[in-house]
């Protein structure tokens, strides 16, 4: 039987998935992956204005440079959130706290 390239990765892609998930690794490679795309999901302009990003029992911490960005991002959590969650998955975060 000969396989094509694409079947090929499609299996390769599935056989990291599982070895994620059965060496409990999945979560840690998620929160790794939102962290490393917080950039791209918000932007360069507030990408810049950021201190740290980081993530703790399914809650992404973003600590940013001034107040009044905290306060207008503060609207927009909720959009946020659902931005995440179609990108990464419902599991992956539940909560955004700005800081």
């Amino acid at each position: 039987m000969k396989h094509s390239k694409n079947d090929s990765a499609i299996h390769i892609s599935q056989a990291i998935q599982e070895l994620l998930k059965t060496q409990h690794l999945k979560p840690k490679f998620d929160e790794a992956n939102v962290v490393a795309s917080w950039e791209r999901m918000v932007g360069k302009a507030i990408a810049r204005r950021t201190k740290r990003v980081s993530i703790r029992n399914k809650v992404l911490f973003v600590e940013l440079v001034s107040p009044s960005l905290k306060n207008d991002l503060s609207y927009h959590k909720v959009q946020m959130l659902e931005l995440f969650r179609k990108e990464f998955g419902e599991g992956v975060i539940s909560e955004i706290i700005l800081m």
